[in-house]
């Protein structure tokens, strides 16, 4: 049955079925069955961090479907450079993604996803690329300190001090200063808006967007609609999202803090900010209730939701046709904002 007929089917009876992903969507989920990782939630943190990602299943789908696999092949027109850059305690890994063309580009300072645990720039590597190709931007994905090693609030210190250390080094990697933005996935997609909200109370270059990809936009409330239809979902479920809190916080008290409780801080005066949502996401209602937030405070927001597909699936566009409609969707948008 398709998603369409699915939901004609369930407005006409008022049941609720079972969120069912798109065939490409699927074919990623049955491959990363197949490399036969472990439940994350059961694992220790050196366990869980070497277990296959979704990466590693649509770069295994590709391989068998005889496709090329290299960054180069699956989005040409996009060079990349490995470099250092000041994080707050010390220098962090970073990846520089540069667009062909004669530039000074935009700016998009970016956070992979991961729980702020696992996962880094190399497994997020097809949405930060695909982005700066899609928004004709340099993008700077950022290696933040991770916990349990480096606790809350470590992560956003180091996302602030990465944005400061974009805005003040742009024009040497062919950036424009004043056209910046922030951007990530997941737990990066909360560093994003947190950094906003760091900018505006503590000054520097205001970005001129953020770009959010299944935000976590708080950790204190788990039954949402989303955290209860999506509680058993792949990649990404309920049980996992628990286990990344418990590695993260020092106390029960810090799943309050404004950093982490996005959609009860302070909204008020960001940049424009851009959701994108998968349906079979337990994040799906943190990205609503954002949503709700950043409309009471009189922001500007544009939310997208992508029916069929999961968590992860911004990165997947050599495999999953939605995730290239999301990165150009997404594109698009920081190209108005940065000409206004």
């Amino acid at each position: 049955m398709s998603n369409l007929i699915r939901k004609l089917v369930d407005a006409v009876t008022g049941e609720t079925s079972a969120l069912v992903p798109d065939a490409d969507m699927q074919a990623v989920l049955s491959e990363l069955a197949s490399l036969k990782g472990s439940p994350i939630e059961h694992l220790t943190v050196i366990s869980a961090r070497a277990q296959p990602s979704p990466t590693d299943a649509v770069m295994s789908l590709l391989r068998k479907q005889g496709k090329e696999t290299s960054p180069q092949s699956l989005v040409p027109g996009v060079t990349s450079v490995d470099r250092e850059i000041d994080g707050a305690v010390g220098p962090l890994d970073a990846r520089v993604y540069t667009p062909d063309g004669d530039g000074p580009f935009p700016v998009i300072v970016y956070f992979h996803g991961g729980g702020w645990v696992i996962a880094d720039k190399n497994t997020y590597d097809g949405g930060a690329r695909g982005l700066s190709k899609s928004a004709n931007a340099i993008v700077v994905s950022v290696d933040y300190r991770r916990s349990p090693e480096a606790k809350f609030p470590a992560a956003w210190d180091d996302a602030l001090s990465a944005y400061r250390w974009a805005a003040d080094h742009a024009a040497s990697f062919n950036g424009d200063p004043a056209r910046l933005a922030l951007a990530g996935e997941s737990a990066g997609g909360n560093l994003a808006i947190a950094t906003a909200i760091a900018v505006r109370d503590h000054g520097g270059t205001h970005p001129l967007a953020v770009l959010a990809v299944y935000p976590v936009g708080q950790t204190g409330n788990m039954e949402t609609a989303s955290y209860v239809d999506c509680a058993d979902a792949k990649p990404l479920n309920k049980a996992m999202i628990g286990w990344f809190v418990d590695k993260l916080v020092t106390a029960p008290a810090d799943k309050s803090d404004p950093r982490l409780d996005l959609v009860n801080a302070n909204l008020k005066n960001l940049p424009p900010v851009i959701i994108i949502n998968a349906e079979i996401d337990p994040l799906r209602s943190d990205g609503e209730l954002l949503e709700a937030a950043l409309v009471e405070s009189d922001i500007d927001v544009t939310r997208k939701v992508y029916d069929g597909v999961t968590h992860e699936f911004f990165g997947m566009a050599a495999v999953v046709g939605k995730a290239q409609d999301a990165q150009e969707y997404a594109g698009k948008r920081l190209k108005k904002y940065f000409k206004s």
